[in-house]
């Protein structure tokens, strides 16, 4: 338990939920629901605006710290599904904490209480898609998931494990750690990383910054107990499993973002992998957590962007 809170405060990947109500639009058909997996109670909101019709499923990973109504509000991702008619998932993750605060994904060397307790998160996603699809409301060939910090290394878990079931994913301030299995199937890809990200360092190394790492040599240990791969691998894992062997196309957009992009790949899985300017450990477009993290920055919205790869990138 002492572990596994150190690990969130040495994280910050979220904030505190004084400001994590959830955020809904006009049209939306909310129900908080629950599921037995592996011997636990996993929770999940349900974000349906599809109006009874099948419809693409996104899935929204909160980070490390977080839970589902922070996931929603930080993302302000049902401003793109109530446009679109989407159903979106905002999954929580598992913690030691009461209260249902303070939640983590296992995404395989992080994060703290799922990782430590080798969660299996991916069966839990698997059973939510699943109980979605076969009530008829979920369209089984436009699931997609995204998510921030640790919810983005969960996403690409789930693109490794579950290509059956995943269409594309877009992790967002995430990483990988460079030991990751080999892809089962081609997955498109959408990334997007921080210029200025001081958690999720662009070089890679540590996770966390330079005041987690103070903290480890302290404790005379890191958490995590890996270090993370130059943000750039994440792009080039899934370029090397779709296929895309040709060298990439970079443009950058001043004030925006420099985009690199692998698109012609012969699985016809598209990655694109952009690097945003003026934003640190946030979601682009979306709010901070907390008045003191990291601000998004309003040049980008992320949001808009993942929808639009995602829209173009159905399952054949």
């Amino acid at each position: 338990m002492i572990r596994a809170l150190i690990s969130i405060a040495f994280l910050t990947l979220t904030a505190c939920h004084a400001r994590a109500q959830s955020v809904t639009t006009p049209g939306a058909k909310v129900s908080d629901q629950t599921l037995q997996h592996d011997g636990r109670e996993r929770r999940y909101l349900v974000h349906d605006y599809s109006g009874g019709k099948p419809a693409p499923l996104v899935i929204v990973l909160h980070g490390g710290g977080g839970h589902p109504e922070n996931g929603a509000t930080m993302t302000q991702f049902d401003v793109v599904a109530a446009r679109e008619k989407l159903i979106v998932v905002y999954p929580g993750g598992t913690g030691g904490m009461p209260g249902g605060k303070l939640l983590t994904w296992n995404a395989g060397h992080c994060c703290a209480y799922a990782r430590e307790n080798r969660i299996d998160d991916v069966g839990f996603i698997r059973k939510v898609i699943d109980q979605l699809v076969a009530s008829g409301r979920a369209d089984p060939k436009r699931v997609y998931a995204t998510g921030m910090s640790n919810g983005a290394m969960m996403a690409h878990r789930l693109a490794r494990e579950l290509p059956d079931r995943i269409a594309a994913i877009a992790p967002v301030v995430g990483g990988i750690f460079g030991d990751e299995a080999p892809a089962r199937s081609p997955v498109a890809a959408i990334v997007f990383v921080g210029q200025a990200d001081q958690t999720v360092p662009a070089k890679g190394g540590p996770l966390g910054g330079p005041e987690r790492r103070g903290m480890a040599a302290n404790l005379g240990r890191r958490p995590e107990g890996h270090d993370l791969a130059p943000a750039i691998a994440q792009a080039e894992y899934w370029a090397q499993a779709n296929g895309c062997t040709r060298p990439p196309v970079e443009q950058a957009v001043p004030g925006q973002f420099i985009d690199t992009r692998w698109e012609n790949c012969t699985s016809g899985k598209p990655v694109h992998f952009y690097q945003v300017e003026n934003n640190g450990h946030a979601w682009p477009g979306g709010r901070a957590g907390r008045a003191e993290a990291d601000q998004p920055t309003p040049a980008v919205n992320a949001s808009e962007m993942i929808w639009r790869f995602f829209a173009a990138n159905p399952k054949p």
